[in-house]
């Protein structure tokens, strides 16, 4: 993997230096850009929704399509696909509102993605409304969190297969998904979650990529496709042509000093497609405006945060089987990455993390000539994640490096999905979707430190299976009303020892012994929604649904130190099945110079599971819990009922014509109050935001300015949370895309931009983050990319 890492900073090397040489004269001349009142080329969503395909206006390829004929026992195969002309130049920038589906989809396009260059996706997600990211790690450790909803209630899957990892086992574990191999990621609420699994009740993260192609390569590509996925022939013949396209994506930031480069490579000729990347990522400590520990003045201080620096690298090879009506293929792909942990304790302790996964998954998809059935898809992975989590045993002792703790990740899942043909049930169309899941996963947590401790590591061994059906029935009244009802139920085996504590967590004289527990749980789960087309191109819904979700293997079995959060997690083995119930209503409007959504939703949760502080401190050991000079927090996971509420809101207004082009404004609004039955605060909950800003574009530019407003959070838990101050996030960026003429520059397709960060240089701290106190969000920076096609 070295090579094609070190091959890939080669091509992205280049491709600097040939952007540095080139004479804007040589490039082929630009399209026109649209008017404001020019329609917005509609396209596909990539991940699919359990009924249908989702539309919505992203700015994407066009894909070619097969035309299909009406349901029969006798109809004739469609002809062989052919390239589809050239489409109107989508103009980047453009909000994606997607509005055919029960609940908000938030989606982030190929372009936005390239824009903002994180590293992560919570980092990616983080300025979305209703979302945010852990930040643990900037750079290196941020999981998306969901309207207040964090690690065991949102899934994150990769080209409809888990994404495997450790991310959900403690936030400073990295998710082994990087924006730099990803193609478009889409935030999936409400009933449509219900597919993957009932721990996904704040929301599904979805990435996608080509690295199992569905579709042949076509070089012939329509001008300013999606980068990274060429204009493709989903069917195709043994007579289809060779193709080989090559893309190169590569940036370079000043706030940590980092740079990173990718290459993709996709190519395929008759029946078969193949596609290869290769990417790597090195940053140093970031600049930060201040120093960053609230509570400790004595720490030296260079203008960085101390322990941040990062690096990582991956690569993936995959092919497919094209033939008429399906594709079946299979990808292998490696991810690593050596990062540090901030805060005093991990800055004490030099803590790092060095982690490795390599994953196996496949999927398929087959539409038969029948007049019942009229798709079938699987998807199947198998992941073996392993990570170390090095540091000093002793902070004064550098010969104390050593592992502190290791986590194991054996993981896998299969899904297999039927789709019907609609039928007419004379007071609906109605289309039935039904699949089953299945899945295992053994984890360890063992530390080197003790290893004859009748308690070592977080946790012992632990394994559990679980199998699940689901159904989705969607009834079409009229062309413009529709109704969905769906339905899931599972079983969960989960197999692991822990021991009774004490009342009060505290050590009570009495030996404690490890005690095997076989639990299992059958959460059941439903929703039912309506969606209503309105005029002036508003669609309006409203969605009901009750979900059940069993405990999680870290709620139940842990009972040690987690050293890189710092607390010391102890589980309750006797969690109960916990239970959302939830309403939410929304209005969208994808077309038109306004363009926005509003949504709003009320949550209540019987025995919601919370990992509580409990203000006592302790160290590797539970009987040192309670010492005065202990460092580590105590974390009990409980259970209490709660309730969620709060709302979303983003527009987008094309105001009128300026140079050539479109300017208009844009602004957003998201807000998530959550507190128990008892009027107490839910820890870590996101603060009321805010923002705005200008755009303008035409068919090559977009420049933007916004500033996002978070208030200040002061709806804290009762104990060992502390109030965090509001801050204001400055971004402005340009970027340019064009086509280049391969005889001078070998390259077809270009974009390149520079994009300011944080640029009043603002105190950000995350109020969701364990390690706030301590961590500040990098300070002012600007990062400059570049993305060539060959």
């Amino acid at each position: 993997m070295s090579f094609f890492v070190r091959r890939a900073f080669y091509i992205s090397s280049a491709s600097w230096l040939l952007l540095c040489g080139m004479d804007s004269s040589a490039m082929s001349q630009d399209t026109a850009a649209p008017s404001s009142t020019t329609p917005l080329p509609e396209i596909t969503v990539t991940a699919p929704s359990p009924i249908v395909r989702r539309r919505a206006v992203v700015p994407s390829r066009t894909p070619v399509r097969v035309a299909r004929t009406a349901p029969g026992r006798n109809r004739e195969r469609a002809p062989q696909a052919q390239p589809a002309p050239a489409a109107a130049a989508p103009q980047q920038g453009v909000l994606p509102i997607v509005t055919d589906q029960f609940a908000t989809v938030t989606v982030v396009p190929n372009e936005e993605i390239r824009r903002d260059g994180t590293a992560q996706l919570g980092d990616l997600l983080f300025s979305k409304p209703g979302i945010t990211g852990s930040t643990f790690a900037p750079g290196a450790s941020s999981r998306p969190i969901i309207r207040g909803l964090d690690v065991n209630r949102v899934g994150i899957l990769e080209n409809g297969n888990n994404a495997g990892g450790a991310s959900d086992l403690g936030e400073d574990h990295f998710v082994p998904v990087d924006p730099l191999a990803t193609n478009q990621v889409e935030v999936i609420r409400g009933p449509a979650a219900l597919r993957y699994g009932s721990t996904s009740i704040g929301g599904i993260v979805s990435a996608t990529n080509n690295r199992i192609p569905d579709a042949l390569p076509v070089c012939t590509a329509a001008p300013f496709q999606t980068y990274g996925l060429p204009a493709k022939a989903p069917l195709a013949g043994a007579e289809a042509p060779a193709c080989t396209t090559v893309e190169t994506r590569t940036s370079v930031s000043s706030v940590d000093r980092g740079v990173d480069g990718g290459i993709l490579l996709d190519t395929g000729g008759g029946n078969f497609a193949f596609h290869a990347d290769a990417y790597g990522r090195k940053a140093t400590d970031y600049s930060i405006p201040s120093y960053p520990y609230l509570f400790d003045p004595t720490k030296p201080f260079n203008g960085r945060q101390p322990n941040s620096a990062m690096q990582a690298d991956g690569a993936s090879i995959g092919g497919s089987y094209i033939f008429q009506g399906g594709f079946i293929g299979a990808a292998i792909t490696q991810n690593d990455t050596l990062y540090h942990v901030p805060g005093i304790d991990g800055a004490d302790h030099q803590t790092r993390i060095d982690a490795h996964q390599t994953k196996i998954t496949a999927k398929g998809e087959y539409r038969p000539d029948s007049a019942a059935i009229d798709a079938v898809r699987f998807w199947a992975g198998a992941t073996d994640y392993r990570h170390n989590e090095i540091g000093l045993a002793d902070p004064a002792d550098l010969t104390t490096l050593g592992v502190r703790q290791t986590f194991t990740n054996k993981e896998q899942e299969a899904r297999v999905e039927v789709q019907l043909m609609p039928f007419n049930a004379r007071f609906a169309t109605v289309t039935t979707a039904f699949g089953l899941q299945a899945g295992h996963q053994e984890l360890t947590a063992p530390s080197p430190d003790n290893p004859g401790a009748l308690f070592n590591g977080l946790w012992d061994p632990n394994r559990n299976t679980r199998e699940a059906g689901y159904v989705f029935n969607e009834f079409q009244f009229t062309p413009s009303t529709k109704a969905q009802i769906a339905g899931r139920i599972e079983h969960v085996d989960l197999f692991g020892s822990t021991p009774n504590f004490p009342a009060d967590f505290l050590p009570d004289g009495n030996p404690q012994t490890s005690i095997a527990r076989n639990l299992n749980f059958t959460p059941k789960s439903g929703s039912v929604g309506l969606l209503q087309n309105l005029p002036y191109d508003l669609v309006g819904s409203i969605t009901a649904q009750y979900v059940e979700r069993a405990p999680k293997p870290a709620e139940l079995f842990s009972r040690g130190p987690h050293d890189a959060t710092a607390t010391f997690d102890i589980g309750n083995p006797n969690l109960t099945i916990e239970t959302a119930k939830s309403v939410e209503i929304g209005l969208r409007r994808a077309t038109g110079p306004l363009r926005f959504e509003a949504t709003a939703y009320y949550t209540r949760f019987d025995n919601f599971i919370f990992r509580r502080l409990t203000g006592v401190m302790c160290d590797g050991t539970f009987d040192s819990c309670g010492a005065p000079d202990a460092e580590l927090k105590q974390a009990v996971y409980s259970q209490r009922n709660a309730i969620f509420r709060g709302g979303e809101f983003q527009s987008q207004l094309d105001i009128s014509q300026f140079y050539g082009g479109t300017w208009g404004i844009e602004n957003q609004f998201d807000v998530v109050r959550a507190t128990f039955t008892d009027g107490t605060n839910v820890p870590r909950i996101p603060p009321v935001r805010v923002g705005g800003g200008v755009f303008w574009r035409d068919a090559n530019w977009l420049m933007r300015v916004n500033l996002l407003h978070a208030f200040a959070q002061n709806d804290v838990a009762v104990i060992a949370e502390t109030p965090t101050a509001g801050y204001n996030l400055l971004k402005a960026e340009i970027s340019y895309k064009t086509r280049l003429d391969p005889v001078y520059f070998g390259a077809r397709e270009m974009m390149v931009g520079l994009v300011g960060n944080n640029l009043l240089n603002e105190n950000i701290r995350n109020s969701v983050s364990y390690n706030k106190d301590e961590v500040l969000l990098p300070g002012i920076g600007v990062r400059a990319f570049a993305n060539l096609k060959f």
